[in-house]
């Protein structure tokens, strides 16, 4: 079972260990063009794809989960009652959840739909691994999720990146840190 490995130079295999383990993350950065991945709005039926749909200005906000403690109560409702909301163009939240949690959580947040916010659901995660945003939830969530963040976005591409360094706290992504 071993054999394979006795014959490589001991300095390749230190090597090539050093590398998997040292590689850098490589999340979304500025510049990186939204990707081209099919999402739901509403039900499976309604896809949308935010590479249309955002090709002036708009706001993409990644949620670890709907109906969550800090999604619910601090991160969207901050960005609901942000003055500065009307800026900043298209604005999206994305979680990894099926398209009948998305539209029930944006009715219980944002009930008259006055916002102009839009909840979209990434429920196999496409999106999100495009972005290189996903982490292992499964102690919390029960499987894989998405970090926490909000991209400013211009003509497609990523202008500002606000990704939280934890993947769920709310400090850089938070409404008065991206408006």
């Amino acid at each position: 079972m071993f054999a394979p490995i006795r014959h490589l130079p001991l300095t390749r295999i230190v090597a090539s260990h050093r590398l998997f383990h040292a590689s850098a993350p490589a999340f979304v950065k500025v510049g990186d063009k939204i990707p081209n991945v099919e999402l739901m709005e509403d039900s499976p039926g309604n896809k949308v794809n935010l590479a249309k749909e955002l090709t002036g200005k708009g706001l993409i906000i990644g949620v670890p989960a709907a109906y969550s403690p800090a999604c619910s109560e601090n991160h969207i409702p901050g960005y609901i009652n942000a003055a500065k909301l009307k800026d900043a163009g298209k604005v999206f939240v994305v979680s990894v959840n099926d398209a009948f949690v998305m539209k029930a959580w944006g009715k219980v947040l944002d009930p008259s739909g006055s916002s102009g916010i839009r909840f979209i659901a990434d429920p196999s995660l496409a999106f999100t691994k495009a972005l290189d945003l996903s982490f292992d939830g499964a102690k919390i969530f029960g499987g894989d999720r998405s970090k926490r963040y909000a991209l400013v976005i211009e003509d497609g591409a990523v202008k500002e990146a606000h990704v939280e360094p934890d993947n769920t706290g709310l400090n850089v992504s938070a409404a008065d840190k991206v408006l």
